[in-house]
């Protein structure tokens, strides 16, 4: 006994039937990686949460017990807290600077032909692939070093006396380093973007009159907006986490003049073998950089929806 075949419509309409039926399937085959990182994100923090809150040195283990804001209460009152607070601010937006400001300039550069420009291109991406911890001691042994490095030779056959940089201007010691590792990161970005500046907008710029200053900051500067709000974003949230170079370098000295708030959570921490108080810094830590990465957000979207 043969049956009637089911119209089109009845097809299209079961299928839509079942289309809007919510299936279990996609939720359950995303449910271990989701677990996975779910764990991995949230028992570091509880655990550090928990142990802001508590007692704990690891040199005196029998002090235990609830400390309830102590920990907090301790660590505002640390002499070295204010310090690197304001030399985590002050290394940030020196390297921000610096990344950004040298990022176009070589973006806008690099974006004309010239001879051996890939050759240049891989010198300047370079340093991005060098380990922090290399490159720290490359430019405290090769490069800064007060008696055989590349600035004091250079120094001393211009007649200059040589600088001692790590015990002079360790703070911007700290920043030139970081800014080298950095600028490449800021550079691909850019010459990304800039890369895809529409060619009309160049030919309607050179019809207009507009000479290559005018050009630079009506045209490229606007165009690459949100690049640099990206580059921003993304440094910005990295670098409050700066530590090898500082301690590869300096070990946070002399005295506080490059202790930062990671350096300050690891002598707490390490040094000092109080978890307590570590623990206490590292959620400051965790909450300053949600803050950061907020309101880095939030400009990063309203850059682009006014776009």
């Amino acid at each position: 006994m043969s049956t009637a075949p089911q119209s089109p419509a009845a097809t299209a309409g079961a299928q839509a039937e079942v289309e809007g039926k919510p299936s279990l399937v996609l939720p359950l085959l995303q449910f271990p990686s989701v677990a996975v990182l779910f764990l991995w994100m949230i028992v570091p923090l509880g655990m550090t949460i928990y142990f802001s809150f508590i007692r704990k040195n690891l040199l005196n283990p029998e002090l235990t017990g609830f400390a309830g804001f102590e920990n907090y209460r301790f660590l505002w009152e640390d002499p070295a807290f204010i310090p690197a607070i304001i030399n985590s601010v002050i290394l940030i937006g020196a390297v921000l600077i610096i990344t950004v400001v040298l990022g176009t300039l070589f973006a806008v550069l690099f974006d004309r032909e010239f001879f051996g420009k890939n050759i240049a291109t891989l010198l300047v991406i370079a340093p991005f692939f060098v380990m922090p911890t290399v490159s720290a001691l490359v430019w405290k042994n090769m490069m800064m070093h007060p008696v055989y490095g590349f600035i004091a030779v250079a120094m001393n056959k211009l007649g200059l006396p040589a600088i001692d940089w790590f015990s002079t201007y360790p703070l911007a010691s700290i920043i030139i380093i970081v800014s080298w590792e950095w600028l490449p990161f800021a550079f691909l970005i850019l010459f990304t973007s800039i890369k895809s500046l529409d060619q009309e907008q160049k030919e309607a710029a050179a019809v207009d009159g507009a000479n290559p200053v005018q050009f630079f900051f009506y045209v490229t500067l606007s165009h690459l907006s949100r690049a640099i709000g990206v580059v921003v974003m993304i440094e910005t949230i990295f670098l409050l986490s700066i530590f090898a170079e500082i301690y590869t370098t300096t070990s946070g000295g002399p005295g506080t003049a490059t202790t930062n708030l990671a350096f300050l959570v690891y002598a707490l921490g390490l040094q000092q073998f109080d978890a307590g108080i570590a623990s206490a810094g590292g959620i400051l830590a965790v909450i300053l950089a949600n803050i950061v990465a907020y309101f880095m957000v939030k400009l990063v979207a309203k850059n682009l929806q006014a776009r």
